[in-house]
């Protein structure tokens, strides 16, 4: 099962619903493929279950518009309802609202690609991203996913929590890129300077020729949310890496000082 997919309600004691967990197993596994469609027996075999019972179950999450399948009926992938779905949660979570403008000031400021992300078990998950007009992605990161130990904001977020209350895999971490800090001795040691710092690095750990600064928004406590701003190693000037440490410093501390939810909106958990 995805490591994301576990049930959290069991640390409340509540009971979980075992066909429920099942169908969102299957719909985060589908959705980690990206554009690797998958076959029954493949997922069958990932989620252990049955494939007359992982039959059924895709069926009716095709029908629902959950699922996708290809002409032939044989590949699954991710249907359009979760798209549905995701846009709901950015356009319903306040945080989110309030902070864009902070980003967009933050990339005129500098030129550069600003992100806001959250933290999900052992991933950050980009909520808000303001692209810089010189640097260009042709694919949007917002809505993905990356392993938090791997660039800015993971580490930005991870260094708020002890070392023995990461959220991280036991064993070597996973190499993003070959810059990518997979021992965990040297991560801890980074994520000491993290600390020490305010703010974390990311030097082409996440995306080749990219570095990133990453910034904690403690309104909660611990952080679950991040700031970073990612700029191509080739324009990264000592004097430019100090004029970004200054304005997302300024950035972090505008966001955290903005006004909790008001009375009767939700300040979702």
């Amino acid at each position: 099962m995805p490591e994301s997919a576990g049930f959290r309600g069991a640390d409340r004691g509540v009971r979980g619903v075992k066909s429920a967990a099942r169908t969102v197993a299957l719909l985060e596994l589908l959705a980690g493929r990206g554009d690797r469609p998958a076959r029954l027996d493949e997922l069958a075999a990932e989620l252990g279950v049955p494939r007359s019972s992982m039959y059924q179950l895709l069926q009716t999450l095709v029908d629902c518009g959950w699922v996708r399948s290809d002409t032939t009926g044989s590949l699954y992938g991710i249907g359009v309802r979760a798209l549905l779905t995701g846009t709901s949660y950015l356009d319903g979570d306040r945080r989110v609202r309030v902070v864009r403008p902070y980003l967009d000031a933050a990339s005129d400021a500098l030129g550069e690609t600003i992100h806001l992300a959250r933290l999900d078990g052992p991933y950050v998950v980009y909520l808000a991203t303001r692209e810089s007009h010189e640097y260009l992605r042709t694919i949007s990161r917002v809505g993905r996913r990356v392993p938090a130990h791997a660039g800015a904001l993971g580490k930005a977020l991870l260094a708020e929590r002890s070392d023995t209350q990461l959220p991280l895999p036991a064993g070597s971490l996973t190499a993003v890129t070959e810059n990518t800090l997979t021992d965990r001795t040297a991560f801890l040691a980074d994520l000491a300077g993290v600390r020490s710092r305010g703010y974390s690095i990311d030097r082409e750990e996440t995306v080749p020729g990219i570095a990133g600064f990453g910034f904690a928004l403690r309104y909660d406590t611990p952080a679950v949310d991040a700031i970073s701003c990612s700029v191509p190693v080739a324009r990264l000037t000592e004097e430019h890496e100090a004029r970004i440490i200054s304005v997302m410093r300024e950035t972090q501390t505008k966001i955290e000082n903005l006004p909790s939810p008001g009375a009767g909106e939700p300040d979702w958990c």
